[in-house]
């Protein structure tokens, strides 16, 4: 969130260096955790921004390592796109655990029915069988531990000053997801894949979606390359790209990305002007009420959607 918007080209990786070793500190000399991370806070905290610059939001999905990782496993795609222009919205491993929780959830409820006749793995059945299971208890404990890691996340989220961070809802995911993607089908991010990119156009998260996946992922391939079809014949306004990698095909990828992040831009820019054209300011007007209203430009001030 801050680094595409960073006034001094560094600033944000230097205040993240040090960041690390704070936390890192903390754990090597067993000193308080909630202090480092309010010490973090006041780091990044003065990193200085300028969110005037119109830059177009791109959200990477895809196959689980490619669109998490950092470096050369998908080009070192999130850096790329900071430096044409974008800001890179990306996927948390905390989404993918609340999905694992999602799937017991599902599982359990629709194995219920079957506790009589659902076999143990000893008596050459499933060991996800419910026989003698307490199913009730069962998806209370699920509840539970979704309820904890979410609360888990929004603690150490908001000591480092990420406010108004919203972790998905995996129950509308599936729903809107299911027309399209069978809940059952697991191989990849299953329907999750589909879901994030109906959200992202229908609700605007994003100005472009990149699907990313290694050459050869069957699961992703089928979903980006597949089903996502008919997704962006339902929403043709959205922007998306399924690119694989491999390992020769980085120029390849950065120029299919750059073809569909001219439009990106273009779009990007067309909401900013609507938006000024709809307050009756000028960019410099807005700018102006900026400087007399610091707290806006904090790096971790979150404007309304």
């Amino acid at each position: 969130r801050i680094r595409p918007y960073e006034v001094q080209p560094g600033a944000a990786d230097r205040a993240l260096e040090i960041s690390k070793k704070i936390i890192a500190d903390a754990f090597e000399r067993n000193t308080s955790l909630p202090l480092a991370l309010l010490k973090v806070r006041r780091e990044l905290g003065k990193v200085k921004v300028d969110r005037t610059r119109v830059k177009p939001r791109v959200g990477i999905i895809g196959e689980f390592w490619a669109m998490t990782t950092e470096g050369d496993g998908n080009y070192g795609l999130q850096r790329f796109l900071e430096a044409e222009g974008a800001e890179p919205e990306i996927q948390i491993v905390t989404a993918w655990l609340l999905y694992m929780i999602w799937q017991s959830k599902y599982d359990t409820q629709n194995r219920a029915s079957l506790r009589g006749t659902d076999k143990t793995k000893d008596q050459g059945g499933s060991k996800f069988s419910l026989q003698g299971v307490d199913v009730r208890k069962r998806l209370l404990s699920l509840t539970a531990a979704e309820q904890i890691l979410r609360g888990l996340f929004q603690v150490i989220a908001r000591g480092l000053g990420l406010h108004d961070f919203h972790l998905s809802d995996m129950t509308e995911i599936a729903e809107i997801s299911h027309a399209f993607y069978d809940n059952n089908l697991r191989g990849g991010e299953g329907h999750m894949e589909v879901g994030k990119l109906i959200q992202n156009v229908a609700y605007s998260k994003v100005n472009m979606t990149l699907s990313v996946k290694p050459f050869g992922c069957m699961p992703s391939s089928s979903v980006s390359d597949g089903i996502q079809s008919f997704i962006t014949e339902l929403y043709p306004q959205g922007i998306f790209l399924p690119i694989e990698t491999n390992g020769d095909g980085a120029v390849n990828v950065y120029s299919r990305v750059q073809m569909q992040l001219f439009k990106a831009k273009q779009l990007a820019q067309k909401e900013v002007d609507k938006a000024l054209a709809d307050v009756g300011m000028t960019m410099d007007e807005v700018r102006a009420y900026l400087h007399k209203h610091p707290a806006l430009m904090h790096p971790f001030h979150r404007s309304p959607h």
